[in-house]
């Protein structure tokens, strides 16, 4: 072997360790918004499974230098709409309240994942688990992972305003989940 094909090797190999290294710090984020998709852990878990194995087949297509964290956020949502179509289930419900609460992963991330987790007080995770799930994944790529509402288009392969509008309605319900008042007459006394 060449001097020259030495050095193309070993650049291939620390650009592939690189790779890998990046695409797996996003493993928590990753997983809470697979669990938040499916309302499983153990389909949350296969979701992220299968989008690693994708990334990592395709890793030749990433393009150094973009949005990593975006490119697998894209591939996490693509895996779950096949599944979903797969499955023969029907589109995405626009009304759900009747879906679900998910539990919260454990407390693995850095610091700032963590102190998020934990400043999400049961009030709001329930009111945010009770979103329809078009309204509750804008929401949560915006405010929780932090996506610009470029990238949120294109993860979830909409127009922007499509995204600007869900997130607006999401925002909207959550905030009239978090004010309305209990019901104060089914506990009180008589």
């Amino acid at each position: 072997m060449t001097l020259r094909r030495r050095r193309d090797a070993a650049a291939a190999t620390a650009r592939t360790a690189a790779f890998e290294t990046g695409a797996l710090s996003y493993l928590n984020p990753l997983y809470s918004t697979a669990l938040r998709l499916t309302a499983n852990p153990a389909d949350a878990e296969d979701l992220v499974q299968e989008t690693y194995l994708k990334a990592f087949r395709s890793a030749g297509q990433f393009e150094p230098g973009t949005n990593l964290k975006a490119w697998l956020f894209t591939i996490l949502h693509n895996t779950f709409l096949n599944s979903r179509r797969h499955a023969g289930r029907e589109s995405i419900a626009t009304e759900g309240d009747d879906l679900e609460r998910v539990p919260q992963p454990e407390d693995t991330g850095n610091p700032e994942q963590i102190l998020l987790r934990k400043t999400l007080d049961a009030e709001l995770k329930a009111a945010l688990d009770g979103l329809p799930a078009i309204f509750r994944e804008a929401v949560w790529l915006r405010d929780v992972e932090d996506f610009s509402y470029a990238e949120i288009a294109r993860i979830l392969q909409v127009p922007i305003g499509t995204v600007m509008s869900r997130i607006s309605r999401g925002r909207r319900l959550l905030h009239a989940r978090l004010t309305a008042p209990a019901d104060i007459g089914a506990a009180g006394p008589r």
